[in-house]
């Protein structure tokens, strides 16, 4: 930073009481002893953003469901990248001016990793049309993975609806990411509609759900013998990512 004056960094969301980050923040804060404040923007449509921007000595924040694509319109500018995910999970603000960034696509790559095999070259992506979901395809991309979108309805952005998964297509991807909230604490017998009797020892899940730990969605994979992963090493990844954002750009 540059002083160490108490700033306010936030989370912008809608029902975010649950959120990993103010607490993840709030000790960062304690272990480097800084005066600074995380809070969450609990907000019920992106109308009320007035109040945050209004926050004094605003320094960041970061964004999550369901606002990370609609919150675009409302900043100065966009790094190449978010632009090109078209959704924004960070914002800095500089001199006045709010400037959007994508660090979800650097905390996938890096907790998705470990448990990659050469092998893995095709992904299916559940619940493709969320701003989360953009930064893992784009992440997808970036490793030439071969990535195919799957969705509740038809739509130019869908490659097929759950309904339209069997055993032959799935045997044709190694990898199944959801990327819906389904699954997330308190709601945690939810799961995407997806045929599960049909994955085995060659797929690998990821889910970017963290609370719990282990959703029903990879507890599916896991009984039939799946390598599974779940989104906590992904926060703490763009969670570090915004922090370095805030600090040296």
């Amino acid at each position: 930073m540059e002083d160490t004056k108490a700033l306010n960094f936030g989370l912008i969301g809608r029902n975010i009481e649950y959120s990993f980050s103010r607490a993840f923040f709030k000790e960062k804060f304690e272990h480097l002893n800084l005066p600074h404040h995380y809070q969450n923007f609990d907000l019920q449509s992106l109308d009320e953003l007035k109040k945050v921007w209004e926050t004094k000595n605003l320094k960041g924040c970061n964004v999550t469901i369901p606002y990370k694509q609609e919150i675009i319109t409302h900043l100065d500018f966009l790094s190449p990248e978010a632009a090109e995910i078209g959704a924004v999970n960070c914002i800095h603000i500089k001199n006045n001016k709010r400037v959007g960034y994508n660090t979800d696509a650097y905390g996938f790559s890096n907790s998705f990793k470990p448990l990659l095999r050469t092998e893995d070259r095709n992904a299916m992506v559940l619940g493709a049309n969320g701003g989360a979901a953009k930064a893992v395809i784009y992440a997808l991309e970036s490793m030439k993975i071969k990535v195919t979108k799957i969705g509740r309805q038809s739509n130019n952005e869908i490659d097929y609806t759950y309904d339209e998964l069997g055993k032959e297509l799935i045997e044709d991807y190694e990898i199944i990411i959801n990327c819906t909230p389904l699954g997330t604490h308190p709601n945690v017998d939810q799961k995407p509609n997806f045929p599960y009797h049909h994955l085995n020892s060659k797929h690998y899940l990821f889910d970017l759900v963290y609370r719990p730990e282990k959703t029903a969605f990879l507890k599916e994979g896991e009984a039939r013998g799946s390598r599974i992963c779940n989104g906590s090493m992904m926060l703490k990844w763009q969670a570090e990512k915004s922090w370095e954002i805030w600090n040296y750009l």
